[in-house]
Formats: structure tokens, sequence, C-alpha cells
């Protein structure tokens, strides 16, 4: 339904709510197969899938990289300090939204930004399975064309998240009860999905978005506190 509906992606918003219920390495791999499922909707309802890879080859090999070292990370650490870097990447991703910082990255600049971006978003997305904050600021930054843009977010999330998925089962943490719940909440997530599309339709873009930034900050802060005191 949210990313339907709202701004934010399905990982920002989904992920803290199901490490609410289980642990925060369980709800990381749980959620890859959906998230993977409804980035590759986007992306190909987009068109011009691989022009898009071309263009950003480099900080999707990157990405890669990051992305086996953040799935490293969440293997290595704590569930508490996961926990902990989880709810800090959602405020993150909140305050950016309220202050609506909007730098500008020129073309030229691509070229030494790629590599840190993709490392820095791979990192990210494996251990916390949010990899949105860093590449949707630096896409934006990049003043990308509307179709450009949202394409581009859609590739890199898909793939990133298919890197991911090769990343957990390396890591021995793809096991067939987690197969098996994400199967089910990719199902869930679609139907979400459209329900989010029809709420897009009929309620006030802004104060919908005001909600779930304040859902979204107290979800946050609760896991920061929920990890501080286990």
């Amino acid at each position: 339904m949210v990313k339907g509906a709202i701004g934010f992606g399905f990982p920002t918003v989904a992920t803290p709510l199901v490490a609410l219920a289980i642990d925060v390495k369980t709800a990381v791999v749980i959620l890859i197969v959906p998230n993977m499922v409804m980035d590759a909707f986007q992306a190909f309802r987009q068109g011009h899938v691989m022009a898009t890879v071309r263009r950003f080859a480099v900080l999707l090999v990157f990405g890669a990289i990051g992305t086996y070292l953040g799935t490293r990370l969440l293997v290595v650490l704590s569930a508490r300090t996961a926990t902990i870097v989880l709810g800090a990447v959602v405020i993150g991703a909140v305050l950016l939204n309220i202050t609506r910082w909007s730098p500008r990255v020129p073309a030229g600049w691509t070229r030494w930004l790629d590599p840190v971006v993709g490392v820095t978003a791979g990192v990210v997305g494996g251990l916390t399975n949010v990899p949105g904050t860093p590449l949707v600021l630096y896409f934006y930054a990049l003043r990308l064309p509307k179709q450009e843009y949202v394409r581009a977010v859609a590739v890199t999330f898909m793939l990133y998240k298919l890197l991911q998925l090769g990343a957990v089962a390396w890591f021995g943490l793809l096991t067939w009860w987690v197969i098996g719940a994400s199967v089910v909440l990719t199902l869930v997530a679609l139907v979400g999905f459209r329900m989010g599309l029809m709420i897009q339709d009929r309620l006030d873009q802004a104060a919908f978005n005001r909600v779930t930034l304040g859902v979204l900050a107290v979800l946050g802060a609760w896991l920061i506190v929920r990890a501080l005191t286990m």
C-alpha cells in the first residue's frame, strides 16, 4: 500500500514494521523477495531497463560490493546493533523528507560519485534492507527527468535486491521458512500496492504523507529504544 500511495519506498516502511514482530535480521531477509518483485514491476513498466543499466553500470557494480559487505555486517553484528542502525536509517529518511533538502550534482561528477554512492547504498541496503535514502537523494540531485528518475530508482532497487538475495543465500540466512514467508508477503504487498493506488486517488496526498512521516518517526524511535533496553 505504501509504495503506491506515498513517496516512500516499500522497504522503508515494511522493514521497521516487520521488525517489531520478529528480529530485524529475519525481517530484512523475508522482505527481499517482496521488494524485488515490486521493483521489477515498476522497472519493466517504465521500459528501457538496459539503457538505465548501462548508464549506471559503475553505480551498480559498486553497489554489488556494498551489498555483499552490508549483508556480511548483518550476519556478524548483534541483533541489537542492527536494530539501532535500522531505526536510525528510518529516522534519517523522515528528516530528509521533512527538510526537503535538494542537493545538485553536476553531470561531470558522476564518475567520482557513482562508486561512493553505490557502496554506501549497498552497505545500507544489505544491513537494513533500506538502500533508498542515498540512492533517491543521488538521483534527485542529478535532476533526472521524471520517467528516467522513476526508472533509475526501480532498476537499481531491483538489481540490488537480486544481489542481496544471492548474498543472504551465500551466508546461509535463506531458510525454507523464510522463503515461504517471503512468498506470502509478496502476495500481500502486491495487493497492498493496488490498494495504495486507490487510496492515492481518494485521499489528500499531503495529509497522508504527514501521517506516514509521523508513523515512521515513531517506528524508528521505538526500534532504537527497544534495542537500547534489550
